[in-house]
């Protein structure tokens, strides 16, 4: 018995042994389900890709000190005048962000951003720095071409903003309060915005991802790091972020930044017509979509839609099988040709259905 006893000890401890290093090895390499790290979402990657393309923009311009309001006074004003007032020169500054469009060395940006300045100085992610020159400016959609000349440009991705959905998640890049370059991330809250009477054309991007003084003219990127638009404006009541944030789509800029590239303005298309919103009550009567329709008030003897017989008080509903809206929706449909495209156009007259085409021509100067 004693002889089958240590027979089988050794085996029996081995065998622990054994089970015992097994244990271990299972307990270490697959820890405690409480401790298994989970994986985050991260944008990290999107921002590697968009951000050198976001650059700094600082500018400058020299203005005349203003007179004190004693000046202005006509009882002093006869012997004010009689000696030469020197006033001095300042230098005022102010800050942006711009977007690198291509290698070539475009950006674009805000055009409040550049307005009047003397010079703008082209800060880089990467830390160079270059003077830009002015290629060309929108005001009507607060848009501007820069040119700087700098190898190794990385140009941003373009977007496709008219499949832009609310909800959709966006990232906003720009130069805050001069802090340097900064990211802030939220949704789309709304697309097509307009009649807010920022600018003549208006076809924003609302976004709920913080925009501050500084982020105009940067670039509101996709989760793939592909620019949908030009950070604009705000609305806020108190001067920053309330959540309220106004982009550019980034197909109406480049096609506005090309227009300016080739030929130094813009080529709008125009129609030479006049016209205001229906009432709610025609708008009815006619079956229309409730804020949809404009009614001609009047047209240009010589434009495009008189001599496409359009007339006074015809009712528009459609444009190029789009809905006019109030009428801001209408023009930038018609500004989006070019002259000498055919423009298609849906109106109700003496209560019939009518469709007229148009060729849309250009504003004259």
């Amino acid at each position: 018995m004693n002889k089958l006893l240590r027979f089988l000890c050794w085996p029996i401890i081995c065998g622990i042994l054994t089970a015992i290093i097994i244990l271990q090895y299972m307990s270490s390499s697959h820890p405690p389900r409480s401790l298994t790290k989970v994986p985050q979402a991260s944008f990290s990657r999107t921002v590697e890709a968009a951000g050198p393309a976001v650059v700094n923009i600082y500018t400058s311009k020299t203005v005349k000190e203003k007179l004190p309001s004693l000046f202005n006074d006509p009882l002093f004003r006869h012997y004010l005048n009689r000696n030469t007032v020197k006033r001095k020169d300042r230098v005022q500054r102010s800050l942006g962000s711009g977007v690198i469009i291509n290698a070539q060395g475009f950006l674009l940006t805000n055009y409040h951003v550049i307005k009047g300045a003397d010079e703008i100085l082209i800060s880089l992610l990467d830390g160079r720095e270059a003077l830009a020159k002015l290629v060309g400016a929108d005001p009507d959609t607060d848009l501007a071409v820069l040119k700087i000349e700098l190898d190794d440009l990385n140009a941003i991705e373009i977007g496709e903003p008219q499949y832009a959905k609310v909800g959709d998640i966006v990232l906003a890049i720009g130069n805050p309060y001069g802090f340097g370059q900064t990211v802030t991330q939220g949704i789309i809250s709304a697309t097509g915005r307009y009649g807010l009477q920022l600018n003549t054309y208006e076809n924003y991007i609302q976004t709920d991802a913080a925009i501050n003084p500084g982020n105009s003219g940067g670039a509101l990127i996709d989760i793939n790091g592909r620019l949908i638009g030009i950070n604009s404006a705000i609305y806020s009541r108190s001067g920053g972020s309330q959540g309220i944030g106004l982009a550019i789509p980034s197909d109406l800029a480049i096609r506005i930044m090309e227009d300016l590239i080739r030929y130094g303005k813009v080529i709008r298309g125009w129609l030479g017509i006049e016209v205001q919103q229906i009432s709610a009550f025609d708008g009815q009567k006619h079956n229309l979509t409730p804020g949809n329709g404009v009614i001609i008030t009047n047209t240009d003897a010589n434009g495009p839609a008189a001599q496409a017989m359009l007339l006074k008080n015809d009712i528009i509903t459609h444009i190029n099988h789009h809905e006019v809206g109030d009428g801001n929706a209408g023009m930038n449909l018609i500004a989006a040709t070019r002259p000498g495209e055919k423009v298609t156009i849906d109106i109700i007259r003496n209560n019939r259905l009518y469709t007229v085409d148009v060729i849309s021509g250009s504003r004259p100067q």
